[in-house]
């Protein structure tokens, strides 16, 4: 008889299979099929605690440790044998999805703030997203971007509509708040973010290396904490540079935090000195003004200090530039 932990995670699993999987990785799909069919399976990813069960993560947990990639019989029959080993390492891991990608829909807000900048992220990961001025743009309908260095090893397809105002930033500090922050410079990190890539996103975890590359060359600032504490945001936001322009990024962090970690923080980004940036969904939280229709609004919402500038791609696929239009157009 299945625990309601056990149908939980039968449910999560099989909404995933269905609804978000498709079209980005097959193989995930079938796993998360599987599981929800399989209650053996299902009662082994129960025993994870529910902040650390999501389907992406345990399947990344599952091939860091050696799973094969193969059709889902032979996939959990590894997992049952290995199934104290996953729990614990699903158990101490969280979602640290790095996806320099993102900055091709940050352009476009970082745009209209006067420079030179100083970048401060939360939840940054291994902090891939705070070289949005090292990286090479490619907008199509739009313009083409490179630092002046030449064409980065990074290349950023996007495409853009609406005419979002496009150049590269000037950045001259650099930084990032993170519960367990990733080094950028360690293989065993580098080899875990690549990992959370899903099978069949061809492209995406060499573009992953390649931002490694550029962030191990000149590492940020990392600092291990709770960014919605508001001491530890305050701490790490006194120690930007005077003269830059502090800039705070939320590229898809906030949906992870739990609602009154997340009100709490958005209070406390707005109390500093400095421009907030952030990319969410539209009805995750009511800062938005004007206010946004969720149901009309299409893809993620790209905001700066609370203002709907675009609606773009959660991961910078595309960018459609809103600014002025009524925020609840559909």
């Amino acid at each position: 008889m299945p625990t309601p932990a056990d149908a939980a995670v039968a449910a999560r699993y099989l909404r995933f299979a269905r609804d978000e999987a498709p079209g980005r990785s097959a193989l995930y799909a079938d796993w998360a099929a599987g599981v929800a069919a399989d209650e053996p399976t299902a009662a082994v990813i129960a025993r994870i605690p529910e902040t650390h069960r999501q389907p992406p993560l345990v399947f990344a947990v599952t091939r860091l440790l050696g799973a094969p990639e193969a059709a889902y019989p032979t996939w959990a029959a590894w997992l049952a044998a290995h199934a104290d080993e996953v729990v614990a390492e699903a158990s101490r891991r969280s979602l640290q999805t790095n996806e320099p990608q993102r900055c091709a829909a940050l352009l476009p807000a970082l745009s209209g703030v006067d420079g030179p900048l100083a970048l401060l992220e939360l939840g940054a990961s291994a902090g891939l997203c705070l070289y949005p001025d090292r990286y090479s743009y490619r907008y199509a309908g739009g313009v083409d971007l490179d630092p002046a260095g030449g064409v980065s090893r990074v290349v950023l397809s996007c495409a853009a509509s609406g005419d979002p105002p496009l150049r590269l930033p000037e950045v001259v500090w650099r930084a990032g708040i993170d519960l367990a922050p990733l080094d950028p410079a360690d293989p065993a990190d580098r080899r875990f973010l690549t990992t959370l890539v899903w099978p069949g996103e061809t492209g995406r975890a060499a573009r992953i290396e390649a931002a490694l590359d550029i962030a191990a060359a000149d590492p940020p600032l990392m600092i291990r904490g709770d960014a919605s504490d508001p001491d530890v945001l305050r701490a790490a936001a006194r120690r930007a540079p005077a003269g830059a322009t502090l800039v705070v990024t939320t590229p898809g962090v906030l949906p992870h935090i739990p609602r009154a970690g997340r009100e709490r923080l958005i209070t406390a980004v707005l109390d500093l000195d400095a421009v907030w940036i952030s990319i969410d969904p539209p009805g995750l939280h009511d800062a938005w003004h004007p206010r946004i229709d969720p149901v009309t609004w299409p893809g993620f919402v790209l905001g700066r200090d609370g203002v709907p500038l675009a609606a773009v791609d959660p991961l910078g696929a595309f960018v459609e530039w809103r600014h002025g239009e009524a925020a609840s157009r559909g």
